[in-house]
């Protein structure tokens, strides 16, 4: 479930509203859509939608209904997730800091007698060697111009995104301390919006740092090379 953070884009969508209104729309979508899922025949008069006589036509075998993954660094986001969502998602931040989310949003669910489980998003570098790995993160940028990045930053600044926010933060829009945490490269977000960090290493290292998150709450891992 996704609720989008660019303002612009949201708006070439046809949708005006705030942050914080695009959270309500995801919790009456969320009321609605896990209705259906379990086969329900919904009635719903909400702020943002009206549905009468709603269903599905062919019913999810998974049941009571497939699993809900959502993502959201925001106080509305954490929200959402406490109460709504079963696989709470993080970018690929420091241990430290997606440790802190996982209790946060954990407390939150408690206080809303749920449990929700945890996942990261992670690009992947992974070679025979650390040295080779590495030489190959550097190598994906290394056709990269101070004026593409700014250009690519620019964007990322007018997003109300919270996530997107604290991905930036990562690097500051400079490439010449992208490594963030040991083996944690933050060289993919100087152009790419969202999940913007690499694990890079060889596979032991970045098996190493995989567990790591694995110790702090995490169970799934969306990877890509």
């Amino acid at each position: 479930v996704v609720t989008g953070g660019d303002p612009v884009e949201n708006q070439g969508d046809g949708i005006f509203l705030s942050h914080d209104e695009r959270y309500e729309v995801t919790r009456e979508f969320l009321d609605i859509y896990k209705a259906v899922l379990r086969g329900e025949t919904v009635a719903f008069a909400g702020k943002h939608f009206r549905i009468e006589d709603g269903r599905l036509l062919f019913p999810p075998v998974q049941t009571p209904r497939p699993p809900l993954y959502f993502g959201g660094s925001s106080d509305a986001a954490n929200a959402v997730a406490a109460e709504q969502i079963d696989k709470y998602l993080t970018w690929g931040e420091p241990p430290a800091d997606v440790a802190a989310k996982v209790d946060h949003v954990r407390g939150l669910a408690e206080k809303a007698g749920r449990a929700v489980s945890f996942g990261i998003r992670l690009h992947v570098i992974v070679r025979e060697t650390d040295d080779e790995a590495w030489a190959d993160a550097d190598r994906l940028i290394s056709r990269l111009d101070d004026k593409t990045i700014a250009e690519a930053q620019k964007v990322f600044a007018r997003m109300d995104s919270v996530g997107q926010s604290r991905m930036s933060r990562l690097h500051g829009g400079r490439r010449d301390k992208l490594e963030i945490s040991p083996n944690l490269w933050a060289g993919v977000g100087l152009v790419r919006g969202g999940a913007g960090t690499a694990l890079v290493g060889d596979a032991a290292t970045v098996a190493e740092r995989i567990d790591e998150y694995r110790r702090i709450g995490i169970d799934t891992f969306i990877l890509s090379g």
